[in-house]
């Protein structure tokens, strides 16, 4: 009986994760500056970006996001992992960012092959 609670709650917990996804764009980076959000302190490198879209003025700053590849944007061919990455808002992506989230190179390599340069993604808060 506890083991069919637990599947049904694992269950109900993975549909509604996909049911609020926000669909997005991820790129990354590959040196790491001073951030927004920290300044000098370094945070890891599980660590992000976030957009206009997202930076409401600095409150995203600490939140943390679950970000899955969900396929290309350019011509790399099925670049997406598999694997979904959790990460640490850091930083607040310039104007002109392309995309929503821009992942550290070592976020970005656990879901897609850096190669792609930039992806659609599935995120959530």
């Amino acid at each position: 009986m506890g083991k069919s609670i637990l599947v049904f709650s694992v269950v109900i917990t993975f549909i509604f994760s996909i049911a609020y996804a926000t669909p997005g764009i991820g790129t990354f980076y590959t040196s790491y500056t001073p951030s927004a959000c920290y300044k000098n302190q370094p945070e890891g490198v599980m660590i992000a970006a976030a957009s206009d879209t997202l930076w409401d003025n600095g409150r995203v700053c600490g939140k943390m996001f679950h970000i899955k590849c969900t396929g290309a944007r350019n011509a790399v061919p099925h670049p997406c992992t598999g694997k979904t990455v959790t990460v640490k808002i850091v930083d607040h992506c310039p104007a002109g960012c392309a995309s929503t989230i821009d992942l550290s190179f070592e976020a970005f390599s656990q879901i897609a092959n850096p190669v792609a340069g930039i992806i659609n993604i599935d995120y959530t808060p």
